[in-house]
């Protein structure tokens, strides 16, 4: 499994330079929503990704929280942070 999404994938890359370390860490995650939420709360951090997918398999809704992908504009959000599909 990889990363979601390419507007995802574009955006892990400039948040982290690469998608080479990340996409296998995320690819344990289900849903770019959820995958989203991890890479936008760690803010290009590695320990802060390590941390929000552990804090995902613990329990996912706590991960859309700590991101603000929890309310109902969550797709409106997404689309602001990452583009439009």
């Amino acid at each position: 499994m990889g990363i979601a999404s390419p507007r995802l994938s574009r955006r892990v890359s400039r948040d982290f330079g690469s998608t080479d370390a990340v996409a296998p860490v995320l690819g344990a995650l289900d849903g770019e929503r959820v995958q989203a939420a991890v890479v936008l709360w760690a803010q290009g951090d590695l320990r802060r990704l390590h941390e929000g997918v552990a804090l995902a398999h613990a329990d996912w809704r706590d991960v859309l929280v700590r991101a603000g992908l929890a309310d109902d504009d969550w797709r409106q959000r997404l689309d602001v942070e990452l583009g439009a599909e």
